[in-house]
């Protein structure tokens, strides 16, 4: 019989993670920051359940791992986010509805993943954690 940690190894849910980058320039009050995270997330893993099922089964099935990292203007999200899709990553880009704290239309984040967490890594290993 498999014990769980060996069946975590088997399955791979060590390699997948999601990864949030969000602008930081926007000086975001938390909660603003919070829901904004939660529309990436929730969009990025709807956009990787689209290209692989299985994939994103197993990310739910083994805790979701996740990430949220920072990045300091509009220039850089979109250098980062247009990186991931090049990179065949799953990726949502998120526009506020300007009801509160930004204008409407306005960028603040992406989802990126769930995917495997290398291909992420290779990527936006080197941005700082929100």
């Amino acid at each position: 019989m498999l014990m769980l940690g060996s069946i975590k190894k088997f399955l791979g849910e060590d390699s997948l993670k999601q990864a949030i980058v969000v602008r930081n320039d926007l000086k975001m009050e938390k909660g603003k920051i919070a829901a904004q995270v939660a529309h990436a997330s929730l969009a990025s893993y709807l956009k990787s359940r689209i290209k692989n099922i299985d994939l994103s089964q197993k990310w739910i099935d083994f805790g979701m791992k996740k990430i949220v990292l920072k990045v300091s203007s509009e220039k850089e999200l979109m250098e980062y986010f247009k990186k991931c899709k090049i990179a065949g990553i799953p990726s949502e880009l998120i526009h506020d509805a300007g009801h509160t704290q930004v204008e409407a239309g306005t960028a603040t984040c992406f989802g990126a993943g769930p995917w495997n967490e290398t291909e992420i890594d290779k990527i936006l290993g080197k941005l700082k954690l929100l």
